[in-house]
């Protein structure tokens, strides 16, 4: 499991170099004109995790298989999407199919790119792609109440419930508020993802600035930065050329460009860092001979879940899993080393995962 992240916002913003430049391929057509991306372009790209490299050095793995994000390029909106607009309806289906939301906002100047607006405000333009997120949603859940409220005359406790939980994400929705701010509690999250709604998704702002910028940001970029933060959203800064130009070096030649930048890691990386941080996403490996492999898991899996995920026959029949932390594992040179200093344990199917644990599941089929 990794994620599926769409990447939104007005044409000529910067979308399709950005996505170009994550998934290292021209599959996503650049050009300076609305619509120039008429189908969602989906791209994977290994997840970067430089201890992987540690894992396999000490388990002569003869091969690393990182973790992989899925990131959809979706067509450029524009006001009035949510009626049909531009390539709206196609836009709205695409984006209900992806787990977080990045919303690419133009933070640079460039007589040269025309903006649909007419003007650089990234803010503005923030507005617009939220608004009309929310004009759709507010119209679904808007649809659904007449049924719900039929049932609900017939004592029907489940649609009870649910008029109550689309009644206080209208309430939101009609002051002008995404429906993630929706109050909820722990056992209606299930119900309440079930709503499917376009804004109750967490959002990535990804500020594409200029390439002088890319080490510290702009005026655009910090007003955006602001805003996230008042929400409790991340805002990533990136320039999508330097990723693109970044996108055609090797290992040697990108670790020398971006020191001449003034960057110490890539925009991609930041970008899949604050994407797993933002849906609170880990990773675990499993280390041998064959191959170092890592797999993504949501915090609080537990062990027998996390065993799921590499096959559903581990899950159905685990036993336990033989664990060692990462840090151990290192420092302990490996597997018989963390087994004779005692830093191997037997978990159980209540344990849960941590981050960077490194796993062996014993199970019956």
């Amino acid at each position: 499991m990794g994620f599926k992240c769409g990447i939104v916002g007005l044409p000529n913003v910067g979308k399709s170099t950005l996505f170009n430049a994550l998934t290292q391929t021209a599959s996503a057509q650049a050009a300076n004109y609305p619509f120039c991306t008429i189908e969602p372009n989906v791209g994977e790209v290994a997840v970067p995790d430089v201890r992987m490299k540690n894992l396999a050095a000490i388990a002569g793995s003869k091969e690393l298989i990182p973790t992989r994000l899925t990131f959809v390029d979706i067509a450029g909106l524009v006001k009035g999407a949510s009626k049909g607009e531009g390539l709206g309806n196609q836009f709205l289906a695409n984006i209900r199919e992806v787990d977080a939301i990045a919303y690419v906002l133009r933070c640079f100047e460039d007589g040269d790119i025309t903006h649909v607006e007419g003007r650089i405000d990234p803010l503005a333009d923030a507005e617009i792609v939220e608004t009309e997120l929310m004009i759709a949603d507010l119209e679904s859940l808007e649809k659904r109440l007449p049924a719900l409220e039929k049932k609900a005359k017939g004592q029907d406790k489940e649609a009870k419930a649910s008029i109550e939980l689309i009644e206080r994400a209208l309430v939101h929705l009609r002051e002008g508020r995404p429906a993630r701010f929706t109050e909820r509690t722990p056992e209606e999250e299930k119900a309440f993802k079930g709503l499917n709604l376009l804004t109750s998704k967490p959002v990535l702002y990804v500020c594409n600035v200029e390439e002088e910028a890319a080490s510290t940001g702009n005026s655009f970029s910090k007003a955006v930065q602001e805003r996230a933060a008042a929400e409790g959203a991340v805002a990533v800064v990136i320039s999508a050329r330097i990723e693109e130009e970044l996108a055609q070096l090797d290992d040697d030649e990108r670790t020398d460009y971006l020191s001449e930048l003034g960057l110490e890691e890539a925009g991609l990386d930041r970008l899949i860092r604050a994407g797993y941080d933002l849906l609170h996403l880990i990773t675990y490996f499993t280390c041998g001979p064959k191959e170092t492999r890592a797999w993504t898991i949501t915090k609080g899996t537990t062990a027998p879940q996390a065993a799921g995920v590499i096959h559903t026959d581990f899950e159905k029949g685990f036993i336990r899993a033989e664990t060692i932390a990462y840090d151990d594992y290192v420092s302990l040179k490996g597997e018989s080393g963390a087994k004779d200093a005692g830093k191997m344990r037997l978990e159980g199917k209540e344990y849960v995962v941590a981050d960077g644990d490194v796993m062996h599941f014993r199970f019956n089929t």
